[in-house]
């Protein structure tokens, strides 16, 4: 149940960072809202789930899944551009991401 909970405030926390580009600093009151509303749900998804998952793992799938998602919808939505450098980067984000998440319960020694 918390791995759904996490993956639903991810995709809160991509709601909100995309109606703060269409809320325009602000000066629109529908997307404003969003942000405010979407980043509570998901600031609040997320602390619950860290009840069940540690948190160094919660918070960079959170982030680095955030930042992969919203820097693809920068691209196919904002058109943004997409080059070389922003593939391999989100590359390694995804990556950094599997890492932390395949080295989890392992004991320092």
């Amino acid at each position: 149940m918390a791995w759904l909970i996490l993956a639903a405030t991810i995709v809160f926390e991509v709601i909100g960072s995309t109606m703060m580009k269409l809320a325009d600093g602000f000066t629109y009151f529908w997307p404003s809202v969003a942000v405010f509303v979407c980043y509570g749900l998901a600031l609040t998804g997320l602390t619950y789930v860290l009840k069940y998952i540690d948190l160094s793992i919660a918070y960079a799938i959170w982030s680095g899944a955030g930042t992969a998602l919203i820097a693809v919808i920068g691209i196919l939505y904002f058109k943004e551009p997409l080059t070389a450098v922003r593939v391999i980067c989100l590359g390694l984000v995804i990556a950094g991401v599997v890492g932390l998440q395949l080295t989890a319960g392992e004991k320092a020694t």
